[in-house]
């Protein structure tokens, strides 16, 4: 499905120097923050108090935030559990209080309500469930890695699965570096938003690789770089019709989805538009820095007769 045809192949690898030098420098500057800042990690990982309530009527999150906020609490999450009346409350681990004077407290703010409110479940999360979190979320992120290394090296030529794991790492570290530039809370959510871009990512360079070494198959008096630069163009109606598309729901679930999606909704958008420019910018050029050739495309013949066939085909 096209959106639009470009008749005109654009020269992207005429500025491959130029932005891979970018993408270096949006690269380290992410590291030189995640080493030095570090992340706002949520309560799930640092560790907290958890209660579960449940109002008559459907809960106004907006209105527990303020009675929350009311107590002194600044880092809190509130969102909906089960109904529209069941409300989940996560605190932060507070000096000289445990976890039964929080969920007093607590109660006695949102009591105050008009909507009776009535005491479900309270729990507290260690700081060892949070390292057991923060540890099992690094694994499925490697995982995610490693599977995504062996597709890209069954599924294409070796150099292009370097280059894909480099594009895709560079959109990761760069979302990573955001959160810990801005200090933005880093929660599962985030985390499960990153995972998701590692997959745009991953199909877009699929994508634009396939159409690559379709071409070195069907323009064979083309050059590596005007190879890889048609394909780029034949694919930019497709990427603008499948990444315009989600990120028109991403942005309803960042301005509409409230403080439970927002920073979900924001690690999706940054890795969108990363994606985007690393799959058709970074990925592509290091595959033509590593020597990708139509010979890696089109297996040499071994027989004169695999040899007459290969050329009538």
């Amino acid at each position: 499905m096209e959106l639009f045809r470009i008749r005109r192949t654009i020269p992207f690898m005429n500025y491959s120097l130029v932005t891979n030098l970018l993408s270096l420098i949006f690269f380290l500057l992410a590291i030189f923050f995640i080493v030095t800042r570090g992340f706002n990690l949520s309560i799930e990982f640092t560790g907290g108090t958890i209660m579960e309530v449940a109002y008559e009527q459907p809960a106004d999150l907006e209105e527990v935030r303020t009675q929350i906020s009311g107590l002194g609490y600044s880092d809190y999450q509130v969102q909906n559990f089960g109904t529209c009346r069941g409300v989940m409350i996560r605190l932060p681990v507070v000096e000289n209080l445990n976890t039964a004077e929080q969920s007093e407290a607590i109660m006695g703010a949102l009591e105050q309500s008009t909507n009776p409110v009535e005491m479900r479940r309270v729990e507290f999360v260690g700081p060892q469930i949070g390292s057991e979190l923060y540890a099992n979320g690094l694994k499925a992120f490697f995982f995610v890695v490693i599977g995504i290394m062996v597709y890209l090296g069954f599924r294409f030529e070796w150099k292009f699965a370097i280059a894909g794991i480099f594009a895709n790492l560079h959109d990761v570290v760069i979302i990573l570096g955001f959160f810990a530039f801005f200090q933005w809370e880093f929660s599962l959510p985030v985390l499960a938003g990153i995972l998701a871009v590692l997959g745009y990512s991953v199909n877009e360079s699929v994508v634009i690789m396939d159409r690559i070494r379709e071409n070195f198959r069907k323009m064979r008096k083309a050059n590596t770089r005007e190879v890889i630069n048609s394909s780029i163009t034949q694919t930019i109606s497709r990427t603008i019709i499948t990444h315009g598309s989600t990120q028109m729901m991403v942005l309803s679930m960042l301005f509409f989805g409230g403080p439970s999606l927002h920073y979900f909704a924001l690690a999706l958008t940054i890795g969108i538009w990363f994606g985007i420019y690393s799959s058709m910018f970074v990925g592509t050029s290091i595959a033509m820095w590593l020597g990708i050739k139509r010979e890696d495309m089109i297996k040499a013949p071994k027989t004169e007769e695999n040899t007459t066939e290969l050329v009538e085909g």
